[in-house]
């Protein structure tokens, strides 16, 4: 099936009652950041609302206020404290610090909440090859620091009193606990990991410990696949949320990793298209940013969706 006929089905809102029904996950349009971006690729937004997007190719973070005016930036090319070469992920933790998948200096560097240079991560590479880090996730509670390392097929356990490496997690495969090419990452409210599984087009689940639990998605072009899967994220719902970078929507699983919607405009029966969407994430009060790689923007849209 190709992708005109993906959009058809994915374009006609059927009767609730038919088999073939796609329920639309409402989404109302907030806003959209832009603030001369080239090519960002992630997003996170703090307890006290501040929206930080990663600009990548001008190796920068640019912070924004709640309402997406822009406040300050950080960093500039290099190899030094501070510096980036290509940044690509962003975690921000419960008290405000910042962390940076650093991809092409092969580290995480950590900032406090006044964005100053704390300390950094190196990464060890595998085989020759040196570490690829696309994104990080915080678990404050646990005093954990998962990184995906793209190029290594793996990702990285660090424990965050000592900054020790605890495990890694991962080899070239297609696998449970194989990956090829993983990307972004995500935590649920019960810290399990969330890993965007690019070339084998799904997400993986795992707990906190690094064992395996279960898979979302598989490769293909009809509700519930994905062609090329990028960014992941978690509503107070436990919804798992999927972006397609490919396809340009973002597909909704319930907390058993079942296809369960796609974002839209119930009222009009259609469906969110998005240009290239990249890192996605979902704040405390079930807003959802959407980086638009090639739109050069951020987009924000509140989820319309009752608590259980």
């Amino acid at each position: 099936m190709g992708i005109t006929v993906w959009l058809l089905v994915f374009s006609i809102m059927l009767p609730v009652s038919s088999a073939f029904a796609i329920r639309i996950v409402n989404v109302r349009f907030l806003f959209d950041i832009t603030d001369d971006f080239k090519e960002p690729s992630d997003v996170a937004v703090s307890k006290n609302g501040r929206i930080y997007v990663v600009d990548g190719v001008n190796n920068q973070i640019k912070i924004f206020n709640p309402d997406g005016a822009p406040l300050s930036a950080f960093g500039e090319k290099g190899e030094g404290s501070g510096q980036f070469m290509y940044p690509l992920g962003i975690d921000v933790d419960s008290i405000g610090n910042i962390y940076i998948a650093d991809s092409g200096n092969s580290r995480v560097q950590i900032f406090n909440r006044d964005t100053a240079f704390t300390t950094e991560i190196a990464l060890p590479g595998k085989d020759g090859k040196p570490a690829d880090p696309t994104d990080v996730a915080v678990d404050k509670s646990r005093n954990r620091l998962y990184v995906v390392d793209n190029d290594n097929h793996r990702f990285l356990i660090y424990d965050l009193l000592t900054l020790k490496l605890v495990k890694t997690v991962g080899e070239p495969g297609e696998q449970n606990l194989m990956f090829r090419y993983p990307f972004f990452i995500t935590l649920n409210k019960e810290k399990y990991i969330y890993i965007v599984d690019v070339i084998n087009t799904r997400v993986q689940v795992i707990n906190p410990d690094g064992l395996f639990v279960t898979t979302i998605g598989a490769w293909g072009v009809e509700k519930g696949q994905f062609f090329r899967p990028k960014g992941v994220a978690v509503d107070r719902n436990d919804r798992i949320y999927v972006s397609d970078s490919y396809m340009g929507v973002i597909q909704v699983f319930d907390t058993l990793g079942e296809f369960y919607g796609v974002l839209g405009d119930v009222a009009k029966k259609t469906i969110k298209k998005f240009k290239t969407p990249v890192g996605i994430c979902i704040d405390d009060h079930n807003r959802l940013y959407v980086v638009e790689m090639l739109a050069q923007k951020v987009s924000v849209y509140s989820i319309e969706t009752k608590n259980k």
